[in-house]
């Protein structure tokens, strides 16, 4: 429907100023001239009156308010207009398809859209920026997504009782916790992503943090230890970026950019998609969320949809970790939904999520414009969901509670997830694009552990701290020469510089101890160094051990797990789950 046919210019709905080129055959955003223009008639209508919110008509129409004059919109099947002035016998401009690469994204119970919108009219770009609300990172993140990097975003659900129609959900009195958190780490390739979901419960030390204050001035709050996640957030004044150095701390990644979001995102999110859909495995009747549904498949949206994401007690064993598993099958659906020919090629939806997405977030003020979305939003629509994985920080019960109301970390597989996802490596099974040069580069690096191992006893390294903790390369001698029985070596101090990378350096003559002691160690073969070897404290010839920032501590491998520990739980995007 038109404006004309509303009765008044201040009510066109933006799904409507999508237009149809017949030159092309494709929509185009009819919006406004490239250049001020005089003489185009207007639409017959009443005189300006106030819209729904009481602003004038002209500045629905005209989000900015630059003063020039918007082309009305024409009535289906009406001829089309006369060429602007000046533009007459010019060939029309082909626009790009329809389908218009937007991506999609969700996060926590609280989805959310990034909207790639190039193409899409000035005005329009210019009116979603208006949306967006952002925060002072506070120096927490890296600085903002690179595109020639993994990318990392912490993506924080709140349980603030803010909108309109929230006033019976969550915390009545809650300062606006981390109610629901998860850590998007989308690979350097971009061929997989993982969504790990951090329990809300789970014990954990908030680290001291720097905030802008609503006031604009800044203020360290003191960390707590042994505390529950959520309260990185909200409680004593903390802002978003306090929930993303408590997140480097415990997992050792650090986020390039946060995203918050309230109770509103699911219910206008869903609603503009036009639905989501969810298998149940059950019949449920959650007295608290009030969410009743029979078992089988349902569409979802809205009020039902926020009941949804929010239930547990009619879930699994009817706590956090169970309402978790059942975020995550509604993500995987709103994914699948989102990412559906039904939703990109449908103008008028994609409409609708730009303008919720936009409204629905509150950004980190590295990601504070729609230009930034749009270039995060073409890194991430490269992804197949079906190489997005779901899954939770690994945990077990709290062992000093008798009641149990509190998880902590599984140290016996959290360790390994952390690190897969701080190595970039994969949860799925994924090609990987490689190079010839990259190809052949590793390779040569497989080739140096291949051929024989001295016995340890027969290895003679000296140890330096090369940006590891203080007292490392002590502590890894020890550890060598007790445990390993690698007793030529010792301490030879602080190298000259710091390395990013521990690395092994020794002569061709000395390969075969190298190799003993990256089996040790599990290094691998790009951090042996084929080189020379130097003289040690008693003027016989060893290799050199560089202790560099990724030295975990005395006695741990270095090598990388390829797949997720046994227990693990996880899923992909691309499979339908019923909640059971």
């Amino acid at each position: 429907m038109d404006a004309q046919g509303r009765g008044q210019a201040g009510d066109i709905d933006p799904a409507d100023q999508w237009v149809l080129n017949p030159h092309t055959g494709e929509y185009e955003l009819r919006l406004t001239p490239s250049a001020p223009q005089s003489g185009i008639p207007s639409p017959r209508r009443a005189a300006p009156s106030p819209n729904r919110a009481g602003v004038p008509a002209s500045r629905t129409a005209n989000p900015v308010g630059t003063g020039r004059t918007v082309p009305p919109p024409r009535r289906r099947g009406a001829p089309p207009q006369e060429p602007l002035p000046g533009r007459r016998g010019r060939r029309p401009v082909k626009k790009k398809s329809t389908a218009k690469k937007a991506l999609l994204w969700t996060g926590g119970t609280m989805a959310f859209v990034l909207v790639a919108a190039a193409g899409g009219g000035y005005l329009y770009i210019r009116h979603l920026n208006g949306n967006i609300t952002s925060v002072s990172d506070d120096g927490a993140s890296t600085g903002g997504f690179q595109t020639d990097k993994a990318i990392n975003i912490l993506l924080i659900g709140t349980d603030k009782r803010t909108g309109a129609g929230n006033g019976s959900y969550g915390d009545k009195d809650s300062v606006g916790h981390a109610d629901t958190t998860i850590l998007l780490h989308v690979s350097k390739d971009r061929t997989n992503a993982t969504a790990l979901s951090i329990p809300r419960d789970l014990i954990v030390d908030v680290p001291d943090c720097e905030t802008t204050q609503s006031d604009g001035t800044t203020k360290v709050i003191p960390g707590t230890d042994d505390v529950r996640f959520n309260t990185s957030l909200g409680q004593d004044e903390r802002t978003a970026s306090c929930t993303v150095r408590t997140v480097t701390e415990l997992t050792g990644v650090q986020a390039d950019n946060f995203m918050v979001a309230d109770f509103n995102a699911v219910k206008t999110l869903t609603t503009a998609v036009g639905g989501v859909e969810v298998c149940l495995a059950k019949d449920i009747d959650d007295e608290d969320s009030k969410l009743k549904l029979s078992k089988g498949t349902h569409t979802i949206s809205g009020e039902q949809a926020l009941a949804f994401v929010r239930t547990r007690h009619s879930v699994g064993f009817g706590g956090d970790l169970s309402r978790i598993g059942l975020q995550q099958q509604f993500l995987s659906a709103l994914m699948r939904k989102l990412k559906s020919n039904d939703t990109l090629t449908n103008p008028a939806k994609m409409i609708k999520l730009a303008e919720a997405g936009t409204k629905a977030l509150t950004v980190d003020s590295n990601l504070d414009s729609i230009g930034k979305l749009k270039d995060l939003g073409l890194e991430l629509g490269k992804l197949n969901v079906k190489n997005l994985t779901f899954t939770t920080v690994p945990v077990v019960d709290n062992p000093t509670e008798k009641v149990k109301a509190t998880v902590v970390l599984n140290t016996a597989t959290a360790p390994t997830v952390f690190d897969m996802i701080k190595n970039d490596v994969s949860f799925t099974e994924v090609k990987k694009k490689a190079s010839a040069s990259k190809s052949a580069e590793a390779a040569e690096e497989a080739a140096r552990l291949k051929g024989t191992k001295s016995a340890a006893s027969e290895v003679r390294v000296r140890i330096l701290n090369g940006g590891a903790v203080a007292g490392s390369a002590q502590a890894e001698l020890e550890y060598l020469q007790n445990e390993e029985g690698v007793l030529k070596s010792e301490n030879a101090g602080n190298a000259d510089a710091a390395l990013s990378r521990t690395t092994l350096e020794y002569a061709p003559d000395q390969a075969d101890q190298a190799r003993r002691l990256a089996a040790v160690m599990g290094l691998s073969g790009a951090q042996l160094k084929p080189g020379k070897s130097v003289t040690n404290s008693q003027g016989l010839p060893t290799m050199t051990l560089t202790l560099g920032k990724d030295f975990k501590g005395a006695g741990v491998s270095f090598t990388t797990a390829t797949k997720a520990p046994e227990g693990v739980q996880q899923s992909t995007a691309d499979k339908v789950e019923c909640a059971k």
